[in-house]
């Protein structure tokens, strides 16, 4: 048995390609000695096998790291084929704010600068107020002198209602009265005329009677003194005949008197009667006063406002942009004088291939890599386009003339970044609009 190991070590050797002569190796026992033929080797045959061993398990220890590496580097290309979309047509977009004065005036001040981080609330430019602020005074004014008439034409309400219906009463007593006035009056001459006739009667009964006694006087049948006396009843009567048709003809213009007066109190009765009327048109000056001190107040509220409009602010935090106002130059309504770009309101553009949108939903975490960084941000896909690009361009193409030629097209895909409730998103304003960046979505 062994001489049989000795022999497998002479094959070893042979192996090795280099032949020796066998040795024996006597045990110290003698009795027990058996012979065991072992392979001579020299210093330098021993040093060749090993370097020639040692070369064989370095060549395989490169080879089998070699075929790992490529193994690896092969299943994180697999996996990242299966399970991410990439792209590099992205870029970081955002809403630029074009700040444009709102009033006409001369810029007083301008307190940024272009790359300039500001705060909500900042003062960017100030216009010249001196002028806004003469009209705010004046509107002031205005408003005081409409408040002060709309006190006056209030009061002057019930002052109007009072004097109307008062005068409306007193006018119909009026009326009442004047036409017992003529009443009275057509009684007295209807008096007078009765008077007069029995005036006339008797008159015209002793004129009879002095014909008869002129008669009797001359034939000396009464007495002179009897005719004298129906002379002097005569004359009486004639002069009582007189007498009531002055009296009558005195009632005839009381009567008219009496009737003119019932004519004026019953026109101060229609002017009176129109006591509503005046009432309504008090309340209604009254009421314009009041719509006067609204235009006033309003006049003063737009005065101010313009006042106002004279400091423009940073309505955002965020980034001056472009800035055109300068220090005594003169601007109209409209006017843009400074961008803005705020820092929170900004999100990713990627114009995916359509071949690469099949697996690709929205909400899909998304790696934001900005290239001028070298830093990656966590995002997720919002939405896809709603259509490709070249849809929305100027000249959008015709492919129902010419020549077709297929070409992939791009969807434009919006990717909004995650946000850590509690924390200013983009505080240090690395992200800016137009920074190129590399989106890998997971799409499985």
């Amino acid at each position: 048995m062994l001489e049989n190991r000795g022999h497998e070590k002479d094959q070893d050797v042979a192996v090795l390609g280099h032949e020796e002569a066998p040795t024996l190796i006597e045990p110290e026992d003698s009795d027990d000695a058996i012979a065991i033929e072992l392979p001579e080797k020299d210093d330098a045959s021993r040093g060749t096998g090993q370097n020639s061993g040692l070369r064989r398990r370095n060549k395989a220890l490169l080879i089998g790291g070699g075929l790992l590496v490529i193994a690896l580097v092969g299943g994180y290309f697999i996996r990242n084929l299966f399970l991410y979309v990439d792209t590099d047509d992205a870029q970081v977009d955002g809403h630029i704010m074009p700040l444009s004065a709102r009033i006409n005036g001369q810029v007083g001040e301008v307190r940024v600068i272009e790359g300039q981080l500001v705060h909500a609330g900042d003062v960017l430019v100030a216009i010249d107020p001196k002028d806004y602020k003469i009209a705010v005074d004046q509107a002031k004014a205005n408003l005081a002198d409409a408040e002060a008439s709309a006190a006056s034409s209030r009061w002057s309400v019930p002052v109007t209602s009072a004097t109307a219906w008062s005068t409306l009463d007193s006018t119909q007593t009026a009326v009442r009265n004047a036409e017992a006035g003529v009443e009275g009056a057509e009684q007295n001459l209807e008096s007078a005329k009765a008077e007069l006739s029995q005036a006339e009667a008797n008159a015209e009964k002793t004129d009879s009677d002095l014909i008869r006694y002129r008669e009797l006087v001359a034939k000396e049948d009464i007495s002179r003194q009897q005719y004298d006396q129906a002379l002097a009843l005569a004359k009486a009567n004639r002069a009582g005949v007189v007498a009531a048709s002055a009296t009558v003809l005195a009632d005839e213009q009381a009567l008219h008197q009496a009737e003119g007066k019932v004519l004026q109190a019953k026109a101060d009765l229609r002017g009176a009667e129109t006591a509503p009327q005046q009432v309504s048109v008090a309340r209604a000056r009254s009421q314009a006063a009041n719509a006067q001190v609204d235009q006033r107040r309003a006049e003063l509220d737009q005065a101010e406002l313009n006042l106002s409009y004279t400091i423009i602010r940073s309505p955002v935090t965020g980034i001056v942009g472009k800035k055109t106002a300068e220090a005594g130059q003169n601007v109209s309504i409209g006017q843009e004088l400074v961008d803005v770009v705020p820092l929170d309101d900004v999100w990713v553009t990627a114009n995916f291939k359509e071949t690469q949108l099949e697996h690709m939903r929205p909400d899909q975490a998304v790696e934001i890599k900005v290239d001028a960084y070298g830093h990656s941000w966590k995002a997720h896909v919002t939405n896809l386009g709603g259509g490709t690009g070249s849809v929305f361009s100027l000249l959008p193409p015709e492919n129902a003339t010419g020549n077709y030629v297929k070409v992939v097209q791009r969807v434009p895909v919006r990717i909004d970044f995650d946000r850590t409730p509690g924390q200013d998103f983009n505080r240090e304003g690395l992200l800016k609009p137009g920074l190129s960046v590399e989106p890998d979505v997971r799409v499985r």
